[in-house]
């Protein structure tokens, strides 16, 4: 008897499985704005603080403490990182390469 599955394997992406355009740009804004929050959390700073720190606004702050940085580059995001002395690394790979 065949069993019916409850649940999908995920692609290791979650804005690749529900079919958002962008997916992998998602992916990393997603994972360098944990990465934020990880360290605003870590030094206490209050979101206007941590506005000031970063050269943002309030608002910016919040919305990257709620996980929804929408309306920030993945760029931004790095120079962020870089205010809390974080090194960032991009690795560039032919995806032409691995899909053989």
């Amino acid at each position: 008897m065949k069993r019916k599955t409850d649940y999908e394997i995920s692609s290791g992406n979650v804005f690749a499985d529900l079919g958002l355009r962008n997916a992998k740009q998602e992916l990393l804004k997603a994972k360098l704005t944990v990465e934020i929050y990880r360290l605003l959390t870590k030094r206490g700073l209050t979101q206007q603080a941590a506005a000031k720190l970063l050269g943002t606004t309030q608002a910016q702050v919040s919305a990257l403490i709620r996980c929804k940085p929408v309306s920030v580059s993945v760029g931004r995001l790095m120079e962020f990182l870089t205010v809390f002395s974080q090194d960032n690394e991009v690795a560039v790979a032919d995806v032409t390469r691995r899909r053989h």
